[in-house]
């Protein structure tokens, strides 16, 4: 029993002191794989700077936010490169199979202008988002944010080594 009692408590002690790694691994993220940068976005409507995460591999952007909840207002996740290869910019297609928050999907062009927003996007569905044209990266905020922000297509997009 008190082998039991001692585990639990050293697995308790664990999950406490981990900060914000703790809250993205509870939120469905590998927290060994989580890069957080800062997205600023300026425009007519102002300038609004997203904490993002950095969705650089092809597994990370298979996952995307599947499966995340709690996230906060200025929240967001960058897909950079897109594709994660690299290469020439191409069409996208995003979907939100497993994703139960409504996001803003915010297509980004080579030249870090704003091609195209899908905003408020539908919870749980397999429906594709398409980009409209060739995208270098995506944005996806919290459902209604680029409205609540001023962000709007044609803004400019810019991160750290952008």
């Amino acid at each position: 029993m008190r082998a039991v009692v001692a585990a639990l408590l050293a697995l308790a002690l664990l999950g406490c002191g981990r900060g914000e790694e703790s809250s993205a691994t509870a939120n469905g993220a590998t927290a060994a794989a989580v890069r957080v940068v800062p997205v600023t976005i300026a425009g007519p409507g102002g300038r609004h700077v997203f904490q993002a995460e950095v969705a650089d591999t092809v597994a990370a952007q298979e996952r995307g936010l599947m499966y995340r909840t709690g996230l906060k207002p200025d929240f967001a996740m960058l897909f950079a490169p897109y594709p994660p290869a690299g290469g020439a910019p191409q069409a996208a297609n995003f979907w939100m199979k497993n994703t139960p928050t409504p996001l803003d999907i915010v297509f980004i062009r080579a030249d870090g202008t704003i091609a195209h927003i899908a905003e408020n996007t539908i919870p749980f569905s397999e429906t594709m988002i398409p980009s409209g044209e060739p995208i270098a990266a995506v944005l996806e905020l919290v459902g209604g944010r680029a409205a609540e922000t001023g962000v709007s297509e044609g803004d400019k997009v810019s991160w750290p080594g952008r």
